[in-house]
């Protein structure tokens, strides 16, 4: 299977589902224990919400930028910048942009909008995530874009990028340029870009499982039952043996 094949069958799992095969649990089989599920940042916090959960599903590359004030000793860098970023990497891509706004303004910083997420959109970025908030909700909207943010404001001041695809550490998650995200509206979590067909396979299998396990858990009929479910045998084995 081509790696575009991959990308797309990867929304058919939701994000913890990736979770799940990623990190979460190290002791399971189908977990590639990428990292250590608690100490490393790997995955968004409740600080980062969808804003558009009827949108579905999102996986792409991570392309990164850092925003603040404008810096009157560092000009070089502007959002067209970010566009050769877009444009140069692997596609699909997701922007993932860490906002460094005083305290008194990270509130009020409504970063990205109509004309941004336009041309983003038009390089094949999927999705925004930013640890501040955006605007322009209603445009974006019919953009079938996806946005993850800490919220919504209708204005910003001037602003400045300070560096493109540089690591960057946005709602809890930590994200090298490149590195995959996948998203929807639990979050969004990233792996390393080549673990995509581990990332599949195993999510494929742990579908299957716990479909299983869910279909025997709606149909018990008590808690004796839903023990053995979750002891991962059936009801009845233990008084068989």
């Amino acid at each position: 299977m081509d790696r575009n094949a991959m990308l797309e069958e990867l929304k058919n799992f939701d994000t913890p589902s990736i979770t799940n095969v990623v990190a979460t649990y190290p002791d399971s089989p189908l977990c590639l224990g990428l990292y250590n599920p608690w100490s490393e940042n790997w995955y968004t916090d409740q600080r980062i919400r969808c804003m558009y959960p009827q949108l579905g599903r999102r996986v792409g590359y991570a392309v990164t930028a850092v925003y603040s004030l404008p810096d009157p000793n560092f000009n070089r860098l502007s959002f067209l910048d970010v566009l050769d970023a877009l444009e140069a990497s692997l596609q699909p891509t997701v922007l993932v942009i860490q906002q460094r706004f005083p305290r008194r303004l990270q509130g009020k910083v409504g970063l990205a909008g109509g004309n941004m997420v336009s041309a983003m959109r038009a390089l094949g970025c999927q999705g925004l995530i930013s640890n501040g908030p955006s605007r322009d909700l209603d445009e974006v909207r019919e953009m079938d874009f996806q946005y993850m943010l800490s919220g919504v404001t209708p204005g910003h001041g001037a602003m400045a990028v300070q560096a493109v695809n540089v690591p960057v550490s946005v709602g809890g998650m930590d994200v090298a340029p490149g590195e995959l995200i996948h998203m929807d509206e639990n979050g969004a979590c990233k792996f390393p870009a080549d673990k995509l067909a581990a990332v599949l396979e195993n999510a494929r299998a742990l579908q299957q499982e716990e479909a299983a396990r869910m279909t025997a858990l709606q149909n018990a009929k008590s808690a004796a039952e839903l023990r053995a479910i979750f002891s991962g045998h059936s009801y009845g084995d233990e008084a068989e043996a």
